[in-house]
């Protein structure tokens, strides 16, 4: 009877730039609208603390879109920077002999 073989570790493809560009055009949306909402809830946070008074109609806070344009703005360099820094990092650890 023979001894059960070590588990191998799973094969990693080469790193070309094509399999990152569907999770980057995915995270680049949903940055964007992450960052932009985060962006509102910072705006209706700094109307409150300057005693500004929101819209009458729709209780937007004053000045949104400035800050959900810098939000936004962050939200679509930093989430998938972030994304694909990390994915690279665990495909590279993937890779190390144990």
């Amino acid at each position: 009877m023979t001894a059960p073989q070590p588990p191998q570790p799973p094969e990693v493809e080469s790193e070309g730039p094509w399999q990152y560009l569907g999770l980057g055009c995915l995270m680049l949306v949903a940055g964007l609208m992450g960052g932009g909402m985060i962006g509102v809830l910072v705006a209706k946070i700094a109307g409150w603390a300057m005693h500004c008074t929101p819209d009458a109609d729709t209780g937007a806070p004053c000045n949104w879109i400035n800050y959900w344009f810098y939000g936004a703005i962050a939200g679509t360099v930093l989430l998938p920077t972030t994304v694909l820094l990390l994915r690279r990092r665990g495909r590279r650890q993937a890779r190390k002999p144990t």
